[in-house]
């Protein structure tokens, strides 16, 4: 996927939804590599010159294609041992397009979205697995934000599955800890809601990120709120516990994605515990205690 020129002016993002398209042109990228990691072929079509343009004008909005590629694929790496293990739905709670529902054969998917992003078009003609879209915005169903309303979403998706898939990519940061805890806590009271994959960044991560591209999502009201000084241990007294933690640079490092300092970094042993005020992201599988 050529790359624009960068800008000067101000960036083109517009609101939540346009990271979408910023997180489309990464994996375009690395879908045309010889040896891509994953392939998603309607990554470039999502991207589109909008894409480009907001990974151009966003402060350091290119300088992490290896953590978004690592991102990826750890999240595809956990949802096909999930569905080999029985999963047979799954429900994306992230604002992003289903693009796992696209490039895999998954049971059945249900996308809670907040609006009706150029994403949701990518969907439509494509039967390789049962597809519910659950609009958060306009004229469907449900307000993730109101509890009540979310409460009666889950618990109606639980009544139809046995083991039931979360992913949330991308969207916690952008909750506060308060709004975190709860969704955790009515995610846990679904019976069948039974794994959760998430990312998740430390509180040192997080002050670089708002420092630097979070200065410009601020502007259009998507700052970056979340990243837990407790790290995964944050959603312990709400329900769920880690089952597997994967750091995106050892993953990334293993792959020879990063630039080569940080791939010296990334051959280090990981520190147990929070990472507190180290830069440190990952990609978690949860179960519920």
């Amino acid at each position: 996927m050529a790359e624009a020129e960068t800008k000067d002016s101000q960036s083109v993002v517009r609101n939540i939804s346009d990271t979408a398209r910023w997180a489309a042109v990464f994996r375009a990228r690395e879908t045309e590599r010889a040896d891509a990691l994953f392939r998603d072929p309607y990554a470039e079509r999502l991207a589109g010159k909008m894409g480009v343009d907001i990974a151009n004008t966003l402060p350091e909005g290119n300088s992490h294609a290896w953590a978004w590629v690592a991102r990826t694929y750890l999240f595809d790496q956990f949802i096909t041992k999930e569905i080999e293990q029985g999963t047979d739905m799954v429900v994306n709670l992230a604002r992003r397009p289903g693009r796992a529902a696209l490039r895999m054969r998954l049971p059945a998917f249900v996308a809670v979205d907040r609006s009706r992003s150029a994403g949701n078009s990518c969907l439509q003609g494509r039967d390789s697995c049962e597809r519910e879209t659950v609009l958060r915005a306009g004229t469907r169903r449900t307000d993730l934000s109101d509890g009540s309303a979310r409460r009666a979403l889950f618990a109606s998706l639980d009544r139809r599955a046995n083991r039931v898939l979360i992913l949330t990519e991308g969207l916690l940061i952008y909750l506060s800890a308060e709004e975190v805890a709860a969704l955790a806590r009515d995610l846990a009271a679904g019976s069948h809601f039974q794994r959760w994959i998430m990312d998740l960044g430390s509180p040192g991560l997080l002050r670089m990120m708002q420092r630097t591209t979070g200065k410009q999502l601020s502007k259009v009201g998507a700052p970056f709120k979340f990243g837990p000084a407790e790290g995964p241990a944050f959603f312990a007294p709400h329900g769920w516990e880690p089952l597997e933690v994967k750091g995106l640079l050892k993953t990334a490092t293993q792959f020879k994605r990063p630039p080569f300092f940080l791939r010296l970094l990334g051959r280090l042993p990981e520190q147990k515990g929070p990472a507190g005020n180290r830069p440190w992201s990952g990609v978690c599988l949860f179960k519920k205690r």
